[in-house]
């Protein structure tokens, strides 16, 4: 019997051929497979938020799924709404749909109104407050629902705005939604009031965000840490050009250092780069070294410039300093004067693990020796002294 699109009812299967996309990287899995680029539609992977073609995706995944059948080549079905975009969602895939022209605000190469800008701000921190509640959020639901409300935009529009939206809101401390990365060049003025203004009088958004940095967080059971560590996220480290300080509206909390401030939530992440350094030693076959692995933040106390005490594949020490979130990859994460000095003074053995979305799903990603390397470092407070 011929294999059909239809036959596609495995999530798992579909997870693998994201997988393997991820891996292979785009040009090399369209090539592998036939394919050609998606000009519309896509779709995201769950575990990294990146975006890959939907038909190559659905072809592959029937692969997966029935081993036997090598899937689906790109001349044997229609890609597209009426068919991919349907079986994709309900499997419980997000699927995008991308626009063709270069623009990214949109069909329409016309500003933003204050109106456009509020609605989709609204729309946005909806979503933030459903997601930090732990409740499920049908982003394609929401795009479509907003198109009505918008001067003529396309879903690929409104998908770039929002994420523009979540870099603003890391400039003003507060936390994204995961499956939106932030894109630094956005309508800066206008989303930063439209955002403050919002978010200032939204009090049941500042309980939720509140509770999530405040929440106690245990510490983790895991064995298998193969699929944990990622790439870091890139930085622009040119020098950029001063920006001229502004008073802005008072929020109640700055959520991001009620986060940091959250012992229990630190700890939990380094037990759980403990575990992971152990893992990663016993792959390695050097499992003397992974009983050496030492918390020092809890043996020795805080203050050393780094948390745990590990071990490279040659055997030297490895400083290990571990900064956690709960929320997204890009987070922003504090670090002292005397973490910036030390990584320094011990570059060649140092090493900062970010560890990220750690009550859903924890990763991390490593940034080794000076820490302003790979990050732009931002005076946040001053030491005030008579001396």
């Amino acid at each position: 019997m011929a294999l059909r699109l239809s036959d596609l009812t495995s999530a798992a299967a579909v997870q693998a051929a994201l997988d393997e996309y991820e891996r292979l990287g785009k040009d090399a899995f369209l090539r592998k497979y036939g394919f050609r680029e998606a000009s519309s539609y896509l779709v995201r992977n769950p575990r990294t938020q990146g975006l890959a073609d939907s038909k190559a995706i659905a072809g592959v995944a029937l692969a997966y799924q029935y081993p036997e059948s090598g899937g689906l080549g790109p001349r044997t079905f229609s890609g597209g709404a009426a068919t991919v975009q349907p079986l994709l969602e309900g499997l419980g895939f997000e699927v995008v749909h991308q626009a063709r022209p270069a623009d990214p605000e949109g069909a329409v190469n016309v500003s933003w109104s204050q109106e456009e800008v509020a609605a989709t701000v609204a729309d946005y921190l909806s979503m933030l407050l459903a997601e930090l509640s732990g409740q499920a959020v049908n982003k394609s639901a929401h795009r479509r629902a907003l198109l009505s409300k918008l001067n003529g935009r396309t879903e690929a529009a409104i998908e770039f705005k929002h994420a523009n939206i979540s870099a603003a809101m890391l400039e003003l401390g507060l936390p994204y939604i995961k499956g939106y990365q932030p894109r630094a060049n956005f309508q800066r003025d206008a989303l930063l009031r439209e955002i403050e203004m919002q978010v200032v009088g939204h009090q049941r958004l500042d309980a939720v965000v509140l509770e999530a940095a405040r929440r106690e967080a245990v510490e983790l059971e895991r064995e298998d840490f193969i699929s944990v560590k990622e790439a870091p996220p890139e930085a622009s480290l040119e020098a950029r050009e001063p920006v001229t300080w502004q008073p802005r509206r008072a929020f109640r909390r700055d959520y991001l250092e009620q986060e940091a401030a959250n012992r229990s939530l630190g700890r939990a992440g380094e037990d759980f780069v403990v575990r992971f350094e152990r893992w990663r030693l016993l792959q390695l076959g050097l499992g003397q070294l992974a009983e050496r692995v030492e918390h020092v933040a809890k043996t020795r106390g805080d203050g050393l410039g780094y948390d745990v005490l590990s071990f490279g594949a040659d055997g030297g020490e490895r400083f290990i300093e571990v900064k956690t979130t709960s929320f997204g990859k890009r987070t922003p994460f504090f670090v002292s004067s005397n973490e910036v000095e030390f990584a320094r003074a011990t570059a060649d053995r140092f090493t900062l693990y970010r560890v990220f979305d750690f009550r859903a799903e924890p990763h991390l990603f490593e940034l080794p020796g000076r820490i302003e390397s790979h990050c732009l470092l931002d005076p946040h407070t001053f030491r005030a002294s008579f001396l």
